[in-house]
């Protein structure tokens, strides 16, 4: 490694619940908050930097909701699925800088109940609208488009759920906790060909959070140091209608954090790759240079993603396809698990031996249209 760590993560808290039926956002918020003090020590007052997309009405109501009396730092971007991925870099670099000493990122949403807070990201898109395109549609047309040039299969795709629904089955607040086999992906009902039931990742209110703090900061609290080392983003138009289907930003935002981390992807042990919805993790996979472009099929065959003994275990969890995707902003639980793998407390039977370096990786809005990308990587630090 060469790059030192921009900053460190010192906290971090998933909200245990997949359907919340009765609370309210700022509830939910508030919880999500008291476990994140809970896991890292750190007072309301220590916090000076506040991150988030989604909130009750602006950052400035929702500092006053979480009781934040000092901040001096905020970032209320929105990447989609890349957003919290971002965020990790954002508020690492606002630290390195001087412009915050401990960064709160957070986010919640309630959208099983028809309660979300979503950007209007999606409200400009008159091409894909004019022809009646949906968001599932276009990642099938990712799909078909990579199944003509690679040879790729539906059978390839099904093992990236297969893996996610292991995974998941260790998971006691996972969404979905029962283990699929290739056979049950296969059987389920088509949302757009290619991509059926299982090779769609789930919708779930809750949320969670991190801080970003300096290494004085970290010292102090004690405990396993988890840096912050590079990130990078990069996004894709629509461009006049002619895209490409089968090459994504992660070829760009992969190179640039690799560059910036001095590591290569053969020293990744954990990945956290977004899983909006099968073909996408096959795309990350390739784009981020962990297979040859084409490779991706091959690479999830056999286990590939599986922890503890895969070539690259992946999504400890569950991920997006079976444990959690709060308000469809899944970069947050990303960061997160990759978290618990480098602090060595992810389920034991999952727990990657050694684990030096995770990456984690985001997509936002659709590979089949335009959308925005995010890479970091995490380093543990003695």
């Amino acid at each position: 490694m060469n790059g030192r760590p921009l900053a460190y993560i010192v906290g971090i808290f998933e909200h245990p619940d997949r359907v919340i039926p009765e609370r309210s956002l700022s509830q939910v918020y508030l919880e999500i908050m008291a476990g994140l003090i809970a896991d890292s020590g750190v007072a309301p007052e220590q916090i000076d930097g506040l991150h988030s997309s989604l909130t009750p009405g602006s950052l400035i109501n929702l500092a006053d909701t979480l009781g934040l009396r000092n901040l001096r730092h905020f970032d209320g971007t929105d990447l989609g699925g890349a957003t919290y991925v971002s965020s990790a870099g954002k508020a690492a670099r606002a630290v390195a800088s001087g412009q915050a000493d401990c960064v709160l990122v957070i986010m919640a949403g309630i959208p099983r109940r028809g309660i979300t807070m979503t950007s209007s990201g999606w409200a400009s898109q008159p091409y894909e609208d004019s022809v009646g395109s949906s968001l599932v549609a276009q990642y099938a047309l990712v799909a078909q488009r990579h199944m003509y040039e690679f040879g790729t299969t539906r059978e390839d795709l099904a093992h990236v759920k297969v893996a996610s629904s292991y995974h998941a089955s260790h998971n006691p607040n996972a969404l979905l906790k029962d283990r699929v086999t290739i056979e049950e992906v296969l059987e389920q009902p088509p949302i757009a060909a290619p991509l059926h039931r299982m090779d769609c990742c789930v919708t779930t209110d809750g949320g969670g959070a991190f801080l970003v703090v300096s290494e004085a900061l970290a010292r102090e609290i004690g405990g396993p140091m988890v840096g912050v080392i590079a990130q990078a983003e990069a996004g894709r138009t629509w461009n006049n209608g002619a895209p490409s289907l089968t090459t994504t930003e992660a070829v760009r935002t992969g190179a640039l954090a690799f560059h910036e981390a001095g590591i290569r992807p053969q020293d990744v042990d954990y990945a956290s790759l977004y899983d909006s919805f099968t073909i996408t993790v096959l795309l990350a996979l390739e784009d981020l240079g962990f297979c040859a472009k084409g490779e991706g099929g091959r690479f999830v065959r056999d286990g590939g993603l599986m922890s503890p003994h895969g070539v690259l275990p992946t999504n400890t969890d569950g991920g997006g396809l079976s444990n959690n995707h709060p308000d469809r902003r899944g970069g947050m639980i990303r960061v997160i698990e990759a978290v618990r793998q480098l602090r060595g407390t992810a389920h034991p039977d999952l727990q990657v031996p050694s684990c030096e370096f995770g990456l984690v990786h985001g997509f936002g809005y659709s590979l089949g249209s335009k959308y925005t990308a995010s890479t970091a990587v995490f380093g543990r630090i003695a």
